[in-house]
């Protein structure tokens, strides 16, 4: 018995967080959900380079190769997410979590990492079928904490694995599929804030597939909406129900998520909408004109298919784009001036990604040595305000500012003895060639011996004596 997938999604980016990380694809052959992680870092990019990636497997695979075709999508989404970060080391640290379904008429391939969920209504029976990859589901494992407790420990979001661009195996397995089987994917922005016993029930209570994912999704808005929130709802039936338009949305649709529901009004969807098929106008057609509209229907979900991995490329250089120019740090110009620079440091195909927001009147060779090397390697900021307050701090004329170099002083060099230097015995006086930097030689060893305090004399030397080599750079500034 071949059957066939009824479903309805849709993400909301919740009632706290400002953008949309979650992503998801619902077609006739593939569910996925994506979480993005990483916040600053684009977790909104990582999990539209996944779900772009998997979109394409939402064509005829044949059932003895789900596996083979998930994993060869993830290992490409996974390198893609590599090369990204290369590309751009500021992206360092993003992720995504990874729950998708791949559909074959009677077997279910699955692929899972992280913590978003995917869970199976059978007969009336509800069950999770995937295991969260995170730190408190360790320790549910090894018994150091009961269920209950888990769901409101402290670090119940703590991921272990997600897919990051290194070198991981997701959980891959294949389930066989029943008429009247309904399947449930979500974000952890569902199953965190809404109970497993209510989101069984509503399962049972809604048959409607659409319906029961808007109230899934009121559900976790009352409950705070403290994360977006992103569900699928597919029930696998045996009627002559053809659903051809996938439905794109949260961070993988054009609008970067800013829409709250994943539905036929995203961009993608409406231009899928606009070349997909007509249902068959009867369902006692004969066998070959079914064949034939089969046929006829595999260039166009092509073309479908393709022009959704185009906008969701399309939407993730934009995206990249967008936060290169949220972004702020203090560093260098070309001729030495420090300046608060918009964008992040580095190029990409030899162009900037960043440039000059406002120039300084400090130049680089006033600040200590170590303050160089922290403005030439960038001070990132969170935003304008504080790159302006960083550049304020770093070149205070305060006295007590150590990241400017003193001004340079005209008295004598004799009098600045440091400190530190022991002042318990009058007598016990540091040499004077020690004192005098254009002194011919240094004190000998004899006398330093006879001084009675060989670490004063290096302690003075050390705080008054400029360095010996012609090329150093000064250590002081002009008043």
């Amino acid at each position: 018995m071949t059957l066939t997938l009824r479903y309805a999604a849709r993400s909301d980016r919740g009632l706290i967080r400002d953008g949309n990380q979650d992503s998801v694809y619902a077609g006739p052959r593939l569910l996925a959900v994506a979480d993005g992680m990483g916040g600053m870092a684009a977790g909104d990019v990582a999990s539209n380079i996944v779900i772009a990636a998997m979109a394409p497997l939402d064509e005829d695979v044949p059932g003895d190769a789900l596996v083979d075709a998930l994993r060869s999508a993830v290992d490409a989404a996974n390198q893609q997410l590599r090369d990204t970060v290369d590309a751009n080391p500021q992206l360092e640290g993003m992720g995504t979590t990874l729950t998708a379904t791949l559909f074959s008429g009677s077997k279910l391939g699955l692929v899972h990492i992280g913590d978003s969920r995917a869970y199976l209504l059978r007969d009336g029976e509800f069950m999770q079928i995937t295991k969260d990859d995170t730190y408190v589901q360790m320790l549910v494992d090894e018994g150091r904490i009961s269920p209950e407790e888990a769901s409101s420990h402290p670090q119940r979001s703590l991921l272990t694995r997600a897919l990051d661009g290194r070198d991981i195996d997701p959980e891959y397995s294949v389930r066989q599929v029943l008429p009247g089987d309904r399947y449930l994917i979500c974000s952890d922005g569902l199953s965190s804030v809404v109970s497993a016993d209510t989101i069984a029930a509503t399962l049972r209570d809604y048959r409607d597939p659409q319906e029961c994912v808007e109230r899934l999704v009121g559900l976790a808005l009352r409950g705070g909406g403290p994360d977006n929130v992103t569900v699928i709802v597919a029930d696998a039936t045996d009627q002559d129900i053809v659903e051809d338009t996938p439905v794109v949305g949260g961070a993988a649709a054009r609008d970067r998520g800013m829409a709250t529901a994943a539905d036929s009004s995203t961009p993608a969807a409406r231009a899928s909408a606009l070349t997909a098929p007509p249902r068959p106008a009867s369902p006692e057609a004969s066998r070959s004109d079914g064949e034939a509209e089969q046929q006829r229907r595999h260039p166009v979900r092509t073309a479908v298919l393709l022009l959704v991995l185009l906008v969701l490329l399309g939407g993730g250089l934009f995206t990249g784009w967008r936060y290169t120019q949220s972004q702020y740090y203090v560093g260098a110009t070309d001729d030495g001036s420090i300046a608060v620079f918009r964008g992040v440091p580095g190029q990409i195909a030899g162009l900037d990604l960043s440039a000059v927001h406002e120039t300084s009147d400090t130049q680089l060779n006033e600040l200590t040595a170590i303050a160089q090397d922290r403005v030439k390697q960038g001070i990132p900021a969170k935003n304008a305000e504080d790159a302006h307050r960083k550049l304020a701090e770093l070149t205070s004329d305060d006295p007590a500012n150590t990241n400017m170099k003193p001004f340079c002083s005209s008295a004598p060099v004799v009098g600045s003895i440091s400190p530190a230097a022991p002042t318990a015995d009058p007598t016990a006086t540091t040499p004077e060639p020690t004192l005098n930097p254009s002194a011919s030689g240094s004190a000998e060893p004899g006398d330093t011996a006879a001084a009675g305090s060989p670490d004063t004399s290096e302690t003075v030397q050390d705080s008054a004596s400029p360095s010996p080599t012609p090329d150093a750079s000064p250590t002081c500034r002009e008043d």
